[in-house]
């Protein structure tokens, strides 16, 4: 036992018998295996609180050192081609039919202005297809809207152009289709869903990517809204991070 444990110790018998000296000799306890089991006990406990203690001051620093973690798989940050879509259930306010058409577009003149990645067509040729809705709080929307069908993509404008040749309906990038193969009409509901814009990012070279789990995601409030996405710059944010993060992982092999 060490100086601390005897001190312990010691100052619970003392207060033991103080107690007693304020009870008459027939209520006095004796100080035989309880009293020493008490006092056990009461050391054993501060020993099992400075143990935790030390294993605390271990672990913080691992997480400290797990905050420069590369965040991005190297799929992601090798990949060149990208294909955008819209979530295949995504429905459009009555109020705008365009909102994830217009979403769409926006993402992919921002993708070529940053100059990063060339755009696809088929989600077997692109590295990654990143899927878009745009939020809506509820009221009446209308699924499988025809104004999701891409038209031929030509948008010359500076750094941003656009050059594509799909028309009609996009491809299939989840199996099976939602609301079924037979349910690909347009139809109104009154659907109930997120106020936020929603921006994921799948791995592809696969038919259909979007059965997978994103391998990057964001949500925010008109995030896919502006001449500034915000959903864009953090993407572009977390792929300079992981860039970091791989340059100083190579730097220590």
């Amino acid at each position: 036992m060490c100086n601390g444990d005897r001190s312990i110790w010691a100052e619970t018998i003392a207060r033991e018998g103080r107690r007693g000296l304020h009870q008459s000799p027939g209520e006095r306890p004796s100080y035989n295996r309880g009293s020493l089991r008490v006092a056990t006990e009461v050391v054993m406990s501060i020993r099992a609180s400075m143990v935790s203690l030390a294993l605390l001051s271990l672990v913080f620093p691992t997480f400290a050192k797990d905050k420069k973690k590369q965040a991005l798989p190297d799929m992601v940050l090798n990949a060149h081609r990208v294909l955008v879509v819209i979530y295949p259930d995504a429905g459009e306010p009555l109020t705008d039919l365009n909102a994830n058409q217009n979403a769409r577009d926006s993402v992919e003149r921002a993708l070529m202005k940053w100059g990063r990645f060339e755009l696809a067509m088929e989600p077997q040729t692109a590295d990654l297809v990143i899927a878009v809705r745009k939020g809506h709080s509820g009221g009446p929307t209308i699924t499988n809207s025809p104004t999701d069908d891409r038209p031929v993509i030509y948008q010359p404008s500076g750094a941003d152009t656009r050059v594509g040749g799909q028309h009609g309906r996009p491809p299939d990038v989840t199996n099976p289709f939602p609301g079924g193969m037979e349910n690909r009409g347009p139809r109104i509901t009154n659907e109930i869903g997120s106020s936020e814009d929603a921006f994921d990012v799948f791995l592809g070279g696969m038919e259909y990517p979007l059965d997978s789990a994103p391998v990057w995601h964001y949500r925010g409030k008109d995030a896919l809204k502006g001449s500034q996405l915000a959903a864009v710059e953090q993407f572009h944010k977390a792929i300079e991070e992981s860039e970091k993060a791989r340059e100083e992982r190579e730097k220590k092999k």
